[in-house]
């Protein structure tokens, strides 16, 4: 492989790994607050797609010379996206969780009915926008910007880096500075504590199933932006962003955002050296490696303790 080669997969895993990262901080908020592994969120962000792609049928997009237009369509898709993820997770928390923690049900039952809530929204998905991919509108032509050592960068590329990087700043920024970022790291750290300090579980619970929502519905809209949008596509992407998740550290937003990276890397460069078929297989082995010497991932810390 050549130095050109590895600039170009690198660039690709960057991209991917972003898509990643954003995915996985709906893992890991939800995680973080309720000790939930909520599977569902791989629907959440298919639903970014379809939020996304019926936006921009609305509008019936055309490509704009100068950008402007384009970068309008943009913006509409990603509101779009992270509009329907956000309903769509504010939905799930009101009728699937919330009856189970009113009810004090074992965390089991939580984790079966996450997987049940998967199947359902998968179908539904199915049932709705149909068995067959939707394409997404042309938004913009996707031509090379520039060069990174010989290696070109479209604009596709750059608006998935950038959204993603834009994205994961402000979820930093909302955990850790602002009074929902307080309310979420108390909880996370003692939800008895922090009730009886006055903060209100259940709201804070629903906002962070939003926060995650939308979070993965941007993701969504992104990853449609270069394939398809169709009912099945959340499940292997939402595998490995939990897998992510876990890597860094569930329960860690920071650690989410780095487990995407690497996870992105170790995957772009798996294809490169020895085919599509291997994949998951390079990205899933460092998981594996890495939960052997470090269990808790590689920051391993939860929301509640988090800077």
């Amino acid at each position: 492989m050549s130095v050109s080669d590895i600039w170009d997969v690198l660039v690709l895993g960057v991209v991917l790994g972003s898509l990643y990262a954003v995915i996985a901080i709906g893992y890991t908020l939800v995680y973080g607050v309720l000790q939930l592994l909520n599977f569902a969120h791989s629907e959440v962000f298919m639903s970014g797609g379809y939020g996304g792609v019926i936006a921009l049928t609305l509008v019936e997009p055309v490509a704009d010379p100068s950008g402007l237009q384009s970068f309008g369509y943009v913006i509409l898709g990603i509101c779009a996206g992270a509009l329907l993820g956000g309903l769509v997770a504010f939905g799930l928390e009101k009728a699937a969780y919330l009856p189970l923690r009113r009810r004090n049900a074992p965390r089991l039952v939580f984790l079966i009915t996450a997987i049940g809530a998967s199947f359902f929204l998968y179908n539904l998905a199915g049932k709705l926008f149909g068995r067959y991919p939707m394409p997404m509108p042309t938004m913009y032509e996707n031509r090379k910007l520039f060069e990174i050592f010989g290696t070109s960068v479209s604009v596709t590329q750059l608006i998935i880096v950038v959204t993603a990087l834009v994205m994961l700043l402000l979820v930093d920024f909302v955990v850790n500075r602002t009074k929902l970022g307080s309310g979420i790291r108390a909880v996370a750290q003692d939800p008895e504590v922090a009730s009886l300090m006055g903060v209100n579980i259940d709201r804070v619970v629903s906002r962070t199933f939003v926060l995650g929502g939308l979070m993965g519905g941007v993701a969504g809209f992104l990853f449609g932006t270069n394939l398809q949008v169709e009912y099945t596509m959340g499940f292997l992407p939402g595998i490995t962003a939990f897998a992510a998740a876990v890597l860094g550290g569930i329960g860690n937003v920071r650690g989410a955002m780095l487990g995407g990276l690497t996870l992105g890397v170790v995957e772009a460069f798996t294809v490169e050296l020895w085919g599509d078929a291997w994949r998951y297989v390079g990205a899933f082995a460092v998981l594996i490696l890495v939960l052997m010497f470090r269990p808790t991932g590689i920051l391993g810390e939860r929301v509640g303790r988090t800077a």
